[in-house]
């Protein structure tokens, strides 16, 4: 008699599924599968069997072929539980079975057509593959998603321990928080997800879960994931892969041996004039994606003085500038660009201006599409305010940005935390500066300091009496303080520009001294012998 080989048909017997009497299948590896109901019983390597109990969970029945499209046997798929069928509309699925430490079937994952995933049976289970592997193994290989770990294991032929998380790069950290011990009784624990962001942020997401040396990443192999490296390139170039993961990088950390091709490149910065000549001096310029932040008491003209600054922006180096100006409205603000033009002080000599006149400054600074305000008075959001911001400068292509000023932003704050507020703020700032590369000019009010001379009187500026708790001054690429005596009779409308910090070249110090000009609304460069430092 012919000696019956694994996985041959045997016998029929009854199907406790279904209740059918004949048609379940019995084969020499110990599996049962029913032609009526299509229920599949699995042996374990020991001929114990897996009870399946599919109708009180509400599981699917499949069967198992080879994902020719993938390039994925059907053995790896019998190894892994993974079926094909249909739902009870008819709709193709693949099922990926999930089981306990029991390796009973206790979920589902459906796939239909167009990635539409859902979970049958309990949630809580293991990751997927992770019943065939006993702990304390050498080397384990998670993937992102089920198909990447069948193809992981077909290139290994199955003799490697792959399993993959059960949804997605965002379960990462979940995932294998849950089965830790497990995963954790590896010596070696290797990622491979997928070559894009959300798989990017996963691999750090869990990073900090192992020990020295024992995670690695597969990284950088020219295909979006696993299954497309194989699909392309075969089992070879996926067990390769697998073989020169590296040690996970540290989201932000460059190592010096890589960086030639970017030191090796000319550094270039867009880089624009101030209309003041010594604080031009003292930065060799403006340039986008700095934060600047200019800061004084109240009513010194620090806000005049940002104007000015904008105003030579747009006119001179022919920029598009946006205005948010929060203590004026827009037409204020308006008015006071028309005034520079005309070198007077239109917002109250509007009267006396012709209309022609008004509409020929108002065609040279606003009739090219150059220059944006912001419609809104007073306190408001600032996750709104941060918006539209971005959107200046993604959208409208804004290359620099005014916000007058930041006590406004935050004084709407719901905890009333004030320093924390203008932290938080300053932060959001200096990430919108650095991710559009657009140039942003801060105003911000000062402390008062202590003694009887405030900075209305002529008190010198420091970095220290910046409101918050460090966070304008230490993300601000440029501070400026705008010192001014406004009782002195004599030079009550001067005021000094001092440079608080310098980023970019260092330079701190006295810089231009500036006078209010009534007659034409300007502020105006003072010659260097009339205004020597300690007038006032």
């Amino acid at each position: 008699m012919r000696e019956l080989s694994k996985g041959e048909y045997v016998k029929k017997i009854g199907c406790d599924a279904c209740g059918s009497s004949d048609a379940n299948a019995v084969y020499t590896d110990g599996n049962t599968h029913c032609f009526s109901c299509k229920t599949s019983v699995f042996a374990d390597n020991d001929n114990e069997y897996i009870k399946e109990d599919r109708v009180e969970l509400g599981l699917l029945n499949g069967e198992y072929a080879a994902l020719n499209a993938r390039r994925i046997s059907e053995s790896t798929c019998v190894k892994y539980k993974y079926q094909v069928g249909e739902d009870q509309s008819g709709t193709p699925i693949q099922i990926a079975n999930y089981f306990d430490s029991a390796k009973k079937l206790v979920g589902q994952k459906i796939r239909k057509p167009n990635k539409q995933f859902s979970f049958r049976g309990e949630s809580k289970v293991g990751l997927f593959g992770q019943h065939l592997f006993a702990s304390g193994g050498r080397k384990v290989i998670i993937t992102e998603g089920e198909i990447d770990a069948l193809s992981v294991a077909e290139a290994f032929n199955c003799k490697w321990p792959v399993v993959s998380l059960i949804n997605g790069a965002q379960s990462a950290l979940k995932n294998i928080k849950d089965n830790l011990e497990w995963v954790l009784s590896f010596k070696e624990v290797v990622l491979w997800f997928d070559d894009d962001e959300h798989g990017h942020a996963a691999v750090q997401s869990v990073a900090g879960l192992f020990k020295p040396g024992q995670l690695k990443e597969v990284a950088s192999t020219g295909y979006k994931d696993a299954n497309e490296l194989l699909v392309a390139k075969g089992t070879g170039a996926v067990v390769s892969a697998s073989y020169n993961a590296g040690s996970v990088r540290i989201d932000g950390v460059i190592n010096g041996k890589d960086m030639w091709d970017l030191l090796s490149k000319e550094e270039t910065f867009e880089t624009y004039s101030y209309p003041f000549p010594q604080l031009e001096e003292k930065f060799k310029g403006i340039r986008k994606g700095e934060l600047v932040t200019f800061t004084a008491g109240s009513g010194v003209g620090k806000s005049t003085i940002v104007k000015e600054i904008a105003y030579h922006l747009l006119m001179e180096e022919k920029l598009k500038i946006g205005y948010v100006a929060l203590e004026e409205n827009i037409k204020r603000s308006a008015l006071g660009f028309m005034g520079m033009h005309m070198n007077k002080p239109l917002f109250f000599e509007y009267d006396k201006v012709s209309i022609e006149d008004k509409k020929e400054a108002w065609e040279a600074t606003m009739g090219d599409g150059r220059l944006f305000f912001y419609d809104h008075f007073g306190s408001l959001e600032e996750e709104n305010l941060l918006t539209k911001l971005r959107l200046l400068i993604t959208q409208e292509g804004v290359d620099f940005i005014v916000l007058d000023h930041v006590s406004i932003v935050v004084s709407g704050n719901a905890d009333g935390d004030e320093r924390k507020a203008i932290d938080a703020l300053m932060t959001n700032l200096r990430s919108l500066a650095e991710e559009t590369q657009a140039g942003i000019l801060v105003i911000s009010h000062l402390r008062r300091p202590q003694g009887d001379k405030g900075h209305e009187d002529g008190a010198n500026v420091s970095l220290s009496q910046l409101r918050g708790s460090g966070a304008i001054a230490q993300l601000s690429d440029a501070v400026i303080g705008v010192e001014r005596d406004m009782q002195s009779e004599e030079f009550g409308n001067h005021v000094k520009l001092r440079v608080l910090k310098n980023r970019f070249v260092g330079d701190v110090g006295i810089a231009d001294t500036l006078a209010f000009d009534k007659e034409t609304g300007r502020m105006n460069v003072v010659d260097e012998d009339f205004a020597l430092e300690g007038e006032f």
